[in-house]
């Protein structure tokens, strides 16, 4: 059973969900005529509506960001190290609101969902979505709650990647933007990674092109490689190696192909776990998303001239040991700023643990994080 009176922690939340009634022409051309999002926020909205954050969860995270669902909750939500009370994002003075994207797999409308016209799951019939499409849904959100304009809009990874198109695509609607282990689009060997993921996932029997609802079945394989895979790059050699070196599980050679090595283990545990809990379909449409996202494409892959309008203020964080986001794509984003003449904060932090360590406890980040949020709180005068 958990502490939910810890004094640092938002105790017990709920999920909300939200219906809109209003058309949203997505990117790739397609309209959905009526979307759900769910969310969760932390934190009380002072009488103006001006204290509110915006947290952008990543790839495989959701609308869950901090404290527990039940008194038997093990695990808080994902970035429960940052957002509560006196914590780098203070819930005692910042209003915070995290949402499921689009296409999600948490309660947001997303390819799990029925689809009323087909009369099933959409599954594989659900539009691709963009980073585009997850802001301007989001923004749609805010306006339902009264809140005008973000203090901050927050994200690491494919999270930061939409604080910086909210930065461009509602230049007027935020004072700041975080960007956290992020990059301004894709490298090739991402591009490649996500790929194989996908590829792993659509070549599993079970996936029966996507209509696995209809079959009773999940495409288990192809999730457990493509998580397999995914958490290879999201920690470093050095984090592995601390971590496993070359343990064995038992004391000697098996000669065979089941586990032997303790990282295999931990490797099939996550991935495991991960196939139990996260929808397959979501999982090709959050890599093509991530793939599609490069905001200088519409400026003739000039990213300064993507920036022009941008109007908040920026902190660009990345890890040393990152090499899936390293810190060189961080300092392309915070270049280009500055060459378009925007007030940007960069640190580059001294991490061993890989591209997760914007969801774990370095002291130094969160130290970061938190003074760049004291000034923005006391700017503001929270």
């Amino acid at each position: 059973m958990i502490d939910t009176l810890s004094k640092d922690s938002v105790g017990l939340v709920a999920t909300h969900l939200e219906t809109f009634n209003v058309p949203v022409l997505l990117a790739c051309g397609r309209k959905l005529n009526q979307f759900v999002l769910s969310y969760e926020c932390y934190g009380a909205l002072n009488a103006d509506k001006s204290n509110a954050i915006l947290v952008c969860h990543a790839l495989s995270g959701n609308q869950h960001a901090a404290g527990f669902h039940h008194v038997e909750d093990v695990k808080p939500g994902w970035w429960e190290n940052c957002i509560g009370p006196g914590k780098a994002i203070d819930t005692d003075r910042f209003f915070v609101l995290c949402s499921n994207n689009l296409g999600g797999c948490h309660g947001s409308t997303g390819p799990n969902t029925f689809n009323s016209d087909a009369k099933r799951p959409w599954g594989p019939d659900f539009p691709i979505v963009t980073v585009d499409d997850w802001v301007k849904t989001q923004s749609i959100l805010a306006d339902s709650l009264g809140i005008n304009r973000f203090v901050a809009v927050i994200g690491g990874s494919l999270g930061g990647m939409q604080a910086l198109q909210w930065a461009i695509s509602y230049p007027d609607r935020l004072k700041h933007a975080v960007l956290i282990a992020s990059a301004p689009k894709l490298s090739a060997q991402n591009i490649a990674f996500n790929e194989i993921a996908r590829q792993a996932i659509m070549s599993d029997p079970g996936f029966h092109h996507g209509h696995y609802y209809d079959k009773g079945s999940i495409p288990k394989k192809g999730l457990i490689l493509a998580r397999m895979l995914g958490h290879v790059t999201y920690l470093s050699d050095h984090a592995m190696r601390l971590k496993f070196g070359r343990e064995l599980k038992n004391a000697q050679y098996q000669f065979d192909f089941d586990i032997e090595f303790q990282v295999e283990s931990y490797l099939r545990y996550q991935g495991e776990a991960f196939s139990e809990k996260f929808d397959a379909n979501t999982y090709l449409l959050m890599t093509k998303a991530l793939d599609y996202f490069d905001p200088a494409a519409k400026t003739n892959n000039n990213l300064t001239e993507a920036f022009r309008s941008v109007q908040c203020g920026f902190l660009v964080i990345s890890f040393t040991s990152d090499w899936r986001f390293s810190p060189k794509r961080s300092v392309e984003i915070v270049n280009a700023l500055l060459a378009a003449n925007k007030v940007v904060s960069y640190a580059e932090i001294e991490a061993p643990q890989g591209h997760d360590s914007f969801l774990l406890k370095v002291p130094r980040y969160q130290a970061i994080l938190k003074a760049y949020m004291e000034r923005v709180a006391d700017e503001c005068g929270f």
